[in-house]
């Protein structure tokens, strides 16, 4: 099979007329001719972090989508399904991945629960991590969230990061505002990337400590117009990811969208075309063709090189997308999931008032980041309640795995002026968090919740909506398009009970996160994140 146009050689930068020869999936010569066609044939794109649960798709379905705008490959951290069903949900990851022509690269989570202040359904401690590590479906151990047991030198975390370079994998990293000496020491404990810069000034101060950036552009944390300067300074140390993409987004674009945009806003073209497949390729040691010799025949053909509208992607040799269809079929999976909870009563949903001012978490539109308010608590008969007026809302975070009763908190930024909004996708153990303005729509939003075995719903009075998540309470086993549509429901739901967030649900499955400050709530209670412990919600004079 032979395929011509204009070769874009990142590995040499150049881009000549010539046409590919493909025999069983590898490209065998590369004829440097004169072709009769105006396209570009480059590289597939590859998303260098990606969670694949937090598109709601389990990993076949999620290539079905990403085919279709050049994605031929992506880094992911299995961390999700980890948190949920330890091993054996890595397992189903890798397994369910391989039913496809697509090139899925996982990881070890390194962090399974990401911190002991909160309740997940597993842990993976030093001898799952080996098991993971030595196992060649992993590549890389993932990110190293407990960067503070990396810089005072923890025992189990120091263990883990000598078991990856005992077998030759890369760490990734997570260290949001890490500086100088810090950025240093992080770095030389064998840390490689990071996706969580928030600056151009702490991007470059990790570049020069020995690690690579990641450039994120996801659906709710959102860096790329912060850092995408780096390019220009640093091209061979910057790759792009999404993180977290929810369904709605991936059908709307993924890598692609991110190279146009750099492409659009003047940076160089190749450096850009480098960032989403040659760096990665390298700095993880992937088997995915960069359109050399002997290469497995991974790219995308397009139609010029400043719209890079992607007519064609093939993997392996298979042309999985044509003319913005996928050609990848569905696959069917039986789900896998623990969920244990026994239920939600509106009497634990009462916060007794012990004072006039309480701590209220604010979420803020387009990053993990908190802030933290301090409000007069809303008091009636005796109990705290949300203040619509004045955007500060009841919290909870309800533990799936086993009976207990509610963590309760505020928060200021969701904008409802009615009903609730629920999720089993929560940030890092996955408990169950709903954010509402009464009690009888919070309990509703949880029940429907429970009813599912796992999901996201809303509930405003009459009004009921729920996407079902069975597998592990993250991920739908439908097809991906008929879930993008139905969380674009609920997304647009969310918007019309009164939130101006860009992404209601996805912001809200991050204020369970404890290891991005400042104020989170876990199953366990309010979570002070810059000294990381337990917080009072009440303001002590």
């Amino acid at each position: 099979m032979n395929i011509s146009g204009n070769i874009v050689d990142v590995l040499h930068r150049r881009i000549f007329p010539g046409t590919l020869v493909i025999e069983k999936g590898e490209i065998t010569e590369i004829r440097e001719e004169p072709v009769n066609t105006t396209v570009f044939i480059l590289p597939g794109f590859i998303d260098a972090h990606v969670h694949i649960e937090s598109s709601m798709l389990i990993p076949s379905e999620f290539a079905r989508l990403a085919v279709v705008h050049g994605t031929v490959a992506t880094v992911s951290d299995p961390h999700e399904i980890a948190n949920v069903l330890g091993i054996d949900g890595v397992r189903f990851m890798i397994e369910n991945g391989k039913k496809v022509p697509f090139h899925f690269f996982f990881g070890a989570p390194s962090c399974v629960p990401a911190t002991p202040f909160e309740t997940s359904g597993a842990r993976l401690g030093l001898s799952e991590t080996e098991t993971l590590l030595r196992s060649e479906d992993i590549w890389y151990l993932s990110e190293m969230m407990n960067f503070p047991g990396v810089l005072h030198g923890d025992g189990e975390v120091l263990a883990k990061l000598r078991l990856a370079r005992q077998y030759g994998k890369k760490t990734d990293g997570h260290a949001p505002g890490l500086r100088g000496d810090d950025a240093k020491l992080y770095a030389r404990a064998g840390i490689t990337t990071d996706h969580e810069c928030f600056s151009y000034e702490e991007a470059a101060d990790k570049i020069r400590a020995g690690m690579k950036i990641l450039i994120r552009e996801g659906s709710a944390a959102r860096n790329f117009e912060a850092l995408i300067p780096l390019i220009s300074e640093f091209p061979d140390q910057i790759m792009f990811c999404s993180d977290d993409k929810h369904p709605d987004d991936l059908v709307g674009g993924h890598i692609n969208l991110l190279a146009k945009r750099a492409v659009d806003m003047g940076y160089d073209w190749m450096s850009v075309v480098r960032a989403c497949s040659l760096v990665p390729v390298q700095h993880y040691g992937l088997p995915v063709g960069l359109l050399q010799t002997g290469d497995q025949a991974d790219f995308v053909v397009v139609d010029s090189l400043t719209e890079m509208h992607v007519m064609e992607t093939w993997i392996r040799g298979i042309r999985v997308a044509s003319g913005g269809k996928s050609l990848i079929s569905s696959v069917v999976e039986t789900p896998v999931n623990l969920f244990l909870t026994a239920g939600l009563q509106a009497e634990d949903l009462l916060v007794p008032a012990e004072g006039n001012s309480i701590k209220v978490q604010k979420a803020i539109d387009g990053q993990l980041l908190t802030e933290v308010l301090t409000c007069e608590a809303r008091v009636e008969q005796g109990y705290i309640q949300s203040d619509p007026d004045r955007d500060i809302l009841k919290m909870i975070v309800l533990n799936r795995y086993h009976e207990a009763k509610p963590a309760i908190g505020f928060v200021n930024g969701f904008g409802l002026s009615k009903g609730a909004i629920a999720s089993t996708v929560a940030h890092d153990s996955h408990n169950i968090i709903a954010v509402g303005v009464s009690d009888e729509d919070i309990l509703e939003a949880v029940r429907l919740l429970i009813s599912a075995k796992g999901g996201v719903s809303l509930a405003s009075g009459e009004e009921k909506l729920l996407l079902p998540l069975p597998v592990a309470g993250l991920m739908s086993d439908a097809d991906g398009y008929q879930v993008a549509s139905r969380y674009q429901e609920l997304d647009a739901g969310a918007k019309n009970l009164g939130s101006s967030l860009r992404s209601p649900y996805m912001t809200l499955s991050f204020m369970a996160l404890l290891v991005i400050p400042a104020l989170k709530l876990s199953d366990k209670g309010l979570f002070d994140g810059t000294v990381f412990h337990f917080t009072d919600l009440n303001v002590r004079d």
